[in-house]
């Protein structure tokens, strides 16, 4: 009989849904009521934000390519001036990414998958005439392509081997059907390059096993010998290569062995040597960094309670400073112009979208002039005046450190007045991502329109405030995470001119499971509920997500195969706790998803329709983990509008 429920159970859950679709097809929604055309005009003008992302710079260092989104999906433009027009030269379906230059040529290479299911391929184009043809096998999933200083050859990761092993691949790009395999990975962890060396002998390689657990290798090319400069299984720590010092022989790379965060570190090619911490002094992440071509200055950045920080350093002797022009905000995709004279970045900033700035160099290495901004994305003739920045600020939460509560990080935008305010918490993903005060064209409209604060917390396990506290949740403490979202609860209660009677709960993948688990536990103090591509069971996520990524994700969540951590894994799932949910839920999926399969959001609406519950369920057929074509962004967050009116403000 319980076998005979189990197959009725998507029957008669259906039997009542109202099904449509539109976009061509393309969208599926069910029980998701037709949007009001006042909707629909109202948010045209926050769905005409645009963001240009820098990805490279031509070959004389005069003009710069940026991506932005023109259509349908982001394209690759080229931007000869300051402020200049942004010439297309991709018109792909789906969305370029992964855009380098070949050195010494303006050849470009880019990576494009279909249908968001990130299997991408490796395309050569010449930007003059827009030609393109793809190098890799249409199959494999290929990514980390790094050009050898002379422009002969690439090296990338990729799956061809046998669709789950991340290797390490050498391809000439004029003859892409001779591609060498030169480094298999032996235990199913993540391998990739980071740059060649002077000669081209050597390839500095990056090795992810978790987010507390990466190493850094050199493999020569004419041996085939591996070996390990950082970290290790002896020495467990994050480590991220850098570059090659190619006066000494040493290795650029960051690293948080021995400390709490991860620093700027080099070390001498000595066997057995110990690394030299080179920026101590710096009490937070350093997250990325990039080599000059004339290895006269290394510039880096770090994440500073959540704000970016840019440096400029001296190779020979290893002073440092930082840009004081560079306005506060996240900064990210650095690099030095072919000449070295500037250094390009992308900058989003709490009021403004992401747009292309480069800053010009001075003689000396830690000499710098002018910061200019490239390009000056559209803002739907907005006033970005009236945007609402975050505040930061700290919370309570249940246990204690240094013998008082623990105090966790939060960004809390307002719209103007008294309140009080409904409220929306965004969870972020990962689970080892972190909230950080980017712009965000979703809040501003939702502080706009709806009239709710925002609240982004950064809960236990999350990264940037050093690695003890990116463990709080890891294995049997995956639910003290949930914890922290009760106390936010908590502390939202004591604010005045916030209400604590309309609570709404967000968030995307990870931050998916921490809506749903959010609404196991406090149903009775919400309101409503969006989960985007979220994991609604461990257990069938693990067994289900695709093969290059399954190991990687059972060291952050716990292998579903040792009975003791699987017991916990299924009690834990919001799948197996349907009855204690009553909040309504909106749940969004992209149907080719491969990192949490279409199955997990599948599987939780039949369940809580089962049960009697209120749940819109969206699904789009030609996208993967989340919504990169702007058709199905407009659709959904119009949809969102429509659920949160109703069911979190209570206009509708």
């Amino acid at each position: 009989m319980l076998m005979l429920m189990l197959l009725l159970l998507p029957i008669l859950a259906f039997a009542d849904v109202e099904r449509r679709t539109i976009n061509d097809g393309n969208l599926v929604l069910e029980d998701i009521p037709e949007i009001p055309i006042d909707v629909v005009v109202d948010l045209m003008r926050y769905q005409n934000i645009r963001a240009a992302n820098f990805r490279a710079f031509t070959a004389d260092g005069n003009s710069i390519y940026v991506s932005t989104g023109f259509g349908d999906v982001d394209s690759l433009h080229r931007v000869d001036m300051p402020g200049g027009a942004r010439n297309q030269i991709t018109f792909y379906r789906e969305p370029v990414s992964g855009v380098t230059r070949r050195p010494e040529s303006e050849d470009l290479l880019f990576l494009r998958d279909a249908g968001g299911s990130e299997f991408a391929q490796i395309f050569e184009m010449d930007p003059a005439s827009g030609k393109a043809r793809m190098l890799t096998d249409g199959e494999s999933r290929n990514s980390g392509v790094v050009w050898d200083r002379r422009g002969d050859r690439i090296a990338y990761q990729s799956t061809r081997r046998n669709g789950a092993s991340n290797d390490v691949w050498l391809m000439d790009p004029a003859e892409p059907s001779g591609a060498e395999l030169v480094l298999e990975s032996p235990d199913g962890t993540w391998w990739g390059p980071a740059e060649f060396s002077a000669t081209g002998s050597k390839l500095l390689l990056a090795n992810y096993v978790s987010i507390a657990d990466s190493r850094v290798h050199v493999l020569d090319l004419d041996s085939g010998k591996c070996s390990l400069i950082a970290g290790g299984p002896d020495h467990r720590s994050a480590n991220l290569p850098v570059a090659f010092d190619d006066e000494s022989g040493g290795i650029w790379f960051i690293t948080d062995e021995g400390g709490e965060f991860k620093q700027l570190a080099w070390q001498p090619p000595d066997s057995g040597a110990r690394p030299v911490i080179v920026t101590a002094d710096i009490p937070w992440d350093v997250s990325n960094a990039a080599m000059s071509h004339d290895r006269s200055r290394l510039a880096f950045v770090t994440n500073e309670d959540g704000v970016s920080r840019v440096y400029l350093m001296d190779t020979k002797s290893r002073e440092y400073r930082r840009v004081e022009t560079i306005p506060t905000g996240l900064a990210f995709g650095i690099s030095f112009s072919p000449d070295d004279r500037r250094l390009a970045m992308t900058l989003n900033l709490a009021q403004t979208p992401s747009d292309a700035f480069v800053l010009e160099l001075g003689e000396g290495p830690l000499d710098y002039g002018t910061l200019t901004q490239w390009t000056r994305s559209e803002i739907g003739g907005l006033d970005t005046s009236v945007f609402r920045p975050p505040q930061l600020v700290r919370y309570p939460t249940f246990d204690r450190t240094g013998g008082r509560p623990r105090q966790l990080p939060a960004w809390v935008y307002k719209p103007p007045g008294d309140g009080p305010f409904p409220v929306i918490i965004s969870i972020h993903g990962g689970p080892e991502g972190q909230a950080r005060p980017a712009f965000s064209a979703t809040y501003q409209m939702w502080i706009e329109k709806l009239g709710v604060a925002v609240i982004q917390p950064n809960v236990r396990g999350s990264a940037g405030y050093g690695k003890s506290f990116l463990a709080l949740d890891n294995g049997m403490n995956r639910e003290e995470s949930v914890r922290d979202i009760g106390t936010l609860l908590d502390w939202i209660g004591t604010q005045p001119d916030l209400d604590a009677n309309r609570v709404a709960v967000y968030g995307g993948s990870y931050g998916g499971y921490m809506v749903l688990a959010s609404a196991v536990h406090y149903s009775d103090r919400l309101k409503a509920a969006v989960e985007i591509v979220g994991i609604s069971n461990f257990v069938t996520f693990l067994e289900n997500t695709q093969d290059y990524r399954r190991d990687l994700r059972r060291v952050e969540y716990g292998d579903e195969r040792d009975p003791a951590m699987r017991a916990y894994l299924e009690h834990i799932s919001p799948l197996n706790n349907v009855g204690k949910i009553s909040v309504p839920l909106f749940i969004a999926q992209g149907n080719n998803d491969p990192r949490v399969p279409a199955s997990e959001a599948r599987q939780m609406v039949d369940a809580l329709r089962a049960d009697g519950h209120t749940v819109w369920y969206m699904n789009a057929l030609n996208e993967g983990h989340g919504y990169r074509k702007k058709a199905n962004r407009d659709a959904y967050q119009q949809a969102m509008i429509l659920f949160f009116r109703k069911h979190l403000v209570g206009s509708e």
